[in-house]
């Protein structure tokens, strides 16, 4: 495998555990638009079918009217704020050490996310990582979402890397991996701790899937 010198780590899922909050949020926000029942259920259906890519494109993607979007978008940031308010987000099992371990091999740590700056700066600074990664981009940063290329390929340019094949993308999405694929990453890996079932991520094509963001390293072939 070509050497890796930037890694692209999604969030909420694979880095960062929530224990089901982002698909509450989800639920609450579409919740204030008084749906019918029927198209409640048929939104969330999109929902779940769209894990990992952009909140506010879902939103648009689902609402149609912009207006609409950005007030269901900003009463999800709003729950998803108050739960990582409330304790309710913590670090997957395994995570910072394997971003300690990438950084002391010299390979740079990107931090990816569906939300929004201010809800991805609200959960690193709770889990006080700040000082563990070198960079963290929400679509807004990068132009597009996923499963768009466009946030792994801004990681490699800011933090400095070379050609793509020494990129690393990993995530529990289909559309995390696609996202990888897209940018031509040199890895690109599917982890089981979202929602994703592992049927859905082999769909999707990764060269690896791993129980957990914790067996990078040794995909890597990084020493323990």
């Amino acid at each position: 495998m070509t050497h890796i010198t930037v890694a692209c780590l999604d969030m909420a899922g694979t880095t960062v555990a929530d224990d089901g909050v982002v698909l509450e949020a989800f639920a609450a926000a579409i919740a204030t638009q008084d749906l019918p029942v029927a198209a409640y259920h048929q939104a969330m259906t999109d929902v779940r079918s769209s894990m990992g890519q952009s909140k506010i494109e879902v939103f648009r993607r689902i609402l149609g009217d912009e207006q609409t979007a950005q007030g269901a978008n900003k009463a999800f940031e709003d729950h998803y704020a108050e739960a990582v308010r409330a304790g309710q987000v913590c670090a997957m099992p395994g995570a910072a050490d394997t971003i300690a371990r990438l950084r002391a091999a010299g390979v740079r740590v990107c931090l990816a996310t569906g939300f929004s700056a201010v809800t991805r700066d609200a959960i690193i600074d709770k889990l006080g990582w700040r000082p563990l990664i070198d960079l963290a981009l929400s679509p807004a940063d990068a132009g597009r979402g996923r499963p768009w290329p466009d946030i792994p390929l801004t990681a490699l340019l800011r933090l400095g890397g070379g050609a793509v094949s020494e990129l690393a993308v990993v995530g529990d999405t289909p559309s995390d991996v696609e996202s990888g694929r897209r940018a031509g990453a040199g890895l690109v890996a599917g982890v089981l701790t979202g929602l994703a079932s592992r049927e859905e991520l082999v769909e999707a094509k990764p060269a690896v899937i791993l129980d957990s963001v914790a067996g990078l390293p040794a995909a890597l072939g990084l020493s323990a």
